[in-house]
């Protein structure tokens, strides 16, 4: 049945065609007969307001997007992780001292970023804020994009908020250091000030603080949880002025430094502690919304864009697949999106998104909520399509393969619920609707093709499928192979 639905697929069309296979090779009962049709799919845009903002990648920064003429604005909260070796040397070997007690020398907040949104932009000077919380994100908790600190009053009174200027190519370093194979483009924040925690105590900096809660009160390092409920809540980063730069995040540091005395000779050491996914991060986004909604109420194509801005809602036929074929099996069926090619040469232009994602509109948000990966079932997903691979040539699809499980289930729960409750349809009006989410995703391995998790795309990206209530183009359409015994 497999090779006859590839076979089926090959030939499929607008009419509908009936294949006899294995005529002269099987008993006449046995024959199988396929076919394959059409069916037309609908589409339209919707505002994503915001989406599920916990994920393993922060961004930063702030962008004029040139399709639309509007600002985005990425900003995040970090906590750090405690590894169960954490270490610091005893106290009376830190030479460093302040008020008659250990000191350290230095402290520091660094945040790696991959790079900037354009290259062109590597210059283009920046101002943020780094703010220490007052109280930590809480675990159970779902936070959105649309979820400010600041505007819920997280941000200590009188505790760090310290302004920085920087840039990508961070000039503020040695050309030296910046053309180091091992070199890392960064943006540091100094912790050097002195420090007044919460309890009033003025510590010679942070990283003092740090140290001497680590002395004085071990037991609030035994795991992450207890050092952000006890010790550090976290911190905010925010964009207080500019525009032209926009990074992932590809890793945090809250750096302690310190010197050791030996019995021979002094040494420095450091204390490092990472915000990583095994804490929380969450990633608040400022988009235009009413210019959102007019792109969503444009009706000649559908748009994709992200972060947290506009998704594409499928409608599948399920009824006009079903309706004649009760009986028959769905071998196959297949949806493939075009995307629609950029209006303009200009290189700020958004690049589209890398992968997207296929899911009931009902568990849109259970979806990301509950951790889930794609089960070929209810929820698929397909990557930006290339044609050749040698060359990078892009095709400029995205395509589903084989949908058939999902119809199978949409059809078989209209079903039920139409046995149980004669007014279902009009009570689960979204009974039949889809929704294509930009998606991030790793997997097992870097050779791998097994999912290990996936997210909302936090990245600048934005494009146009064929379709809409006014598509222009070719009509979109879903290939379904039938197969039945005669």
């Amino acid at each position: 049945m497999a090779a006859a639905a590839l076979a089926a697929i090959a030939i499929s069309s607008c009419e509908e065609e009936d294949l006899n296979i294995g005529n002269s090779l099987t008993h006449e009962s046995d024959k199988l007969i396929v076919s394959a049709q059409t069916y037309p799919i609908s589409t339209r845009t919707i505002v994503a307001d915001s989406v599920l903002s916990l994920s393993a990648d922060c961004y930063f920064g702030r962008v004029r997007d040139p399709q639309t003429g509007t600002d985005i604005t990425s900003e995040f909260t970090t906590q750090f992780h405690i590894l169960e070796n954490m270490y610091i040397s005893p106290e009376d070997r830190i030479v460093g001292r302040y008020n008659g007690r250990a000191a350290a020398d230095s402290c520091d907040l660094v945040l790696y970023i991959a790079s900037p949104f354009r290259s062109a932009d590597s210059l283009t000077a920046m101002k943020m804020r780094a703010s220490e919380l007052a109280w930590p994100m809480e675990e159970g908790r779902r936070y959105y994009s649309n979820f400010s600190p600041a505007k819920m009053g997280m941000v200590r009174n009188g505790g760090i908020s310290k302004s920085v200027v920087f840039s990508y190519a961070n000039l503020g370093e040695t050309d030296s250091a910046r053309s180091s194979s091992t070199y890392q483009a960064c943006i540091r924040i100094s912790l050097n000030q002195p420090y007044t925690a919460p309890d009033g105590t003025t510590y010679k900096n942070y990283g003092t603080y740090l140290m001497l809660q680590y002395y004085d009160h071990k037991e609030n390092f035994a795991n992450s949880y207890v050092f952000t409920h006890t010790i550090c809540p976290g911190f905010l980063f925010e964009i207080t002025d500019g525009l032209g730069f926009h990074s992932k995040v590809t890793d945090i540091g809250l750096r302690t430094f310190y010197t050791i005395q030996s019995d021979t000779v002094q040494y420095s050491a450091g204390l490092i502690l990472a915000g990583t996914k095994e804490v929380l991060q969450t990633t608040y986004v400022q988009n235009d919304t009413e210019t959102l909604k007019a792109m969503a109420a444009e009706t000649d194509y559908t748009y994709i864009k992200t972060p947290a801005g506009l998704f594409t809602e499928v409608t599948i036929p399920v009824d006009d697949i079903k309706t004649g074929h009760e009986g028959d099996s769905l071998i196959a069926a297949k949806l493939t999106f075009q995307r629609l090619n950029n209006e303009t040469d200009d290189s700020r232009a958004l690049p589209a998104p890398t992968a997207l994602l296929l899911v009931q509109k009902d568990s849109l948000k259970t979806f990301f909520e509950n951790n889930r990966l794609p089960d070929n079932i209810t929820s698929y997903y397909a990557v930006y399509n290339y044609s050749n691979a040698s060359t990078a040539t892009r095709n400029n699809t995205y395509t589903f393969n084989n949908l058939s499980s999902l119809v199978t289930t949409l059809w078989q729960t209209k079903q039920r619920g139409v046995k149980a409750n004669p007014n279902w349809v009009a009570e689960h009006p979204d009974w039949n609707k889809m929704v294509l989410v930009p998606v991030t995703y790793t997997t097992t391995s870097s050779t791998s093709t097994t999912l290990a998790s996936m997210h909302h795309d936090m990245a600048i990206t934005s494009t146009r499928l064929v379709g809409g209530a006014t598509n222009r183009h070719d009509p979109l359409t879903i290939s379904i192979v039938y197969a039945k015994f005669k």
